[in-house]
């Protein structure tokens, strides 16, 4: 069984009026679309024809732990007529080749539009879509092409263990789905993969981004095309005139841009605000309606930005299983893989909403570690054996009963972290300098 057949039938067995459709499901039209725009032919007479090749692959980004030749038995790809014969490792690394990375990057264009889009959509705040948009960095495995390619951190004693990606990503903040997915080496920044990505924007939406991204020539371009706005946390040098105040600690102020093409000044709105156990702050944002957006609530709208570096962290350390490491070997690979994870994760925030939905309670408030964690094992159960399709509406009952598992205690806001660095541990003792003797 193939892990989209599988994944169709399961969906088909749910029970609608309980818990809708628990199905990954990816519409074969898109696929098919992928391939051909990506001039990929399939040919059946392959051991691994283009169609299970993109599976393979979102299946690699589900099972990170799994070694690659593990994943194609889990999902039982092969051709339907050679059931029976094993799948040499040499020819599934032959199939990645030849699919390359542009039908993946495309099946993540069209999934995460259709999906961000709608999840956004459903959890607007006072009628504007939520962004966020941020970036990290990926280890890749360590080999002369992908350190030619990639490159990585320097310092006095070399080169870094690994070579390293980065990455940006544009995210619906109240769900997690990412709406847009940029990479590229490590020395290439963060603002300059976010180019890439503020086109992609919707239309009356709202983007929450770190004080990095506050870059004039970008936000105001992007206030410029259609109803878009954005909010961010200023930086220690940022300097403007105040031209009214519109309340307390709340301002319309005046920046003045030294930038080609663009009008000399420019009117924003500056909030100054302070949490308990952090120093004072102040926002800076293009919401210039103090009534139509009250500033206590673009406040704690900021905070949400949080969101997206809580995905970061289940996309590290918990569907990857704490190995950050991309284990292809060459760029191509590598580029393949980043797509089929970003599918891959999107897929399980996607049936994490649904179970939300269920549950009446916000998709944040479903653990993802809980939820990857089911939907392995269905995958699992569902591939690893030959199953009756009577048996799966017990199986979705047993989850109907253990759905109250999934969901999560409400956030406690008034817990207080201060960012820290930590001490790193270590068995041995730190060497400490020596006491100079003074003569008497």
């Amino acid at each position: 069984m193939h892990l989209d057949q599988a994944l169709e039938e399961l969906a088909e067995f749910a029970l609608p009026e309980k818990f809708e459709q628990l199905k990954l499901h990816i519409d074969p039209e898109w696929i098919e679309e992928a391939l051909q725009l990506a001039g990929t032919a399939t040919i059946r007479r392959r051991r691994l024809p283009a169609e299970q090749v993109l599976w393979l692959v979102i299946g690699m980004g589900l099972f990170r732990n799994e070694t690659i030749e593990k994943v194609v038995d889990l999902l039982d790809i092969s051709l339907p007529d050679r059931r029976d014969t094993l799948i040499a490792k040499s020819a599934v690394s032959q199939a990645r080749r030849r699919l390359a990375d542009d039908p993946l990057a495309y099946l993540f264009a069209v999934t995460s539009a259709e999906w961000a889009t709608r999840s956004a959509d459903e959890h607007r705040w006072r009628g504007l879509a939520l962004y966020g948009l941020d970036g990290t960095t990926l280890r890749v495995a360590d080999s002369p092409e992908n350190r030619e390619t990639f490159g990585g951190q320097h310092s006095r004693n070399g080169d870094c263990g690994y070579p390293q990606v980065r990455v940006v990503a544009l995210m619906a903040l109240r769900s997690h789905i990412m709406s847009a997915f940029r990479f590229a080496d490590y020395s290439t920044g963060e603002i300059t993969l976010a180019r890439g990505i503020w086109n992609e924007v919707p239309e009356n939406s709202l983007v929450v981004v770190d004080r990095n991204f506050l870059v004039k020539k970008d936000l105001i371009h992007l206030e410029c095309s259609g109803h878009r706005h954005w909010l961010s946390r200023t930086k220690s040098n940022t300097k403007w005139a105040i031209v009214e105040r519109l309340g307390r600690n709340d301002y319309l102020v005046e920046w003045d841009v030294h930038e080609p093409g663009i009008p000399r000044t420019w009117q924003l709105r500056a909030i100054h605000y302070k949490r308990k156990g952090h120093p004072r702050s102040t926002l800076l944002t293009s919401l210039l309606d103090a009534e139509k957006y009250p500033a206590k609530e673009i406040v704690a709208l900021y905070h949400e930005r949080w969101e997206l570096e809580i995905a970061y962290d289940e996309m590290k350390t918990h569907l990857l299983d704490r190995q950050e490491t991309i284990r292809s070997r060459t760029p191509t690979g590598v580029f393949q893989e980043l797509w089929g994870i970003a599918i891959a994760y999107n897929l399980v925030r996607k049936e994490m909403e649904r179970a939300a939905a269920i549950a009446g309670v916000p998709p944040t408030r479903i653990s993802f570690v809980a939820a990857l964690s089911y939907i392995r094992e269905v995958l699992f159960w569902l591939t690893g054996r030959r199953i009756s399709p009577g048996t799966i509406p017990r199986r979705l009952l047993d989850l109907e009963r253990n759905l109250k598992r999934l969901v999560l205690p409400p956030r406690r806001t008034e817990r207080v972290y201060p960012r820290a660095v930590k001490v790193k541990m270590s068995n041995y003792s730190r060497k400490m300098p020596s006491t100079r003797r003074t003569a008497n």
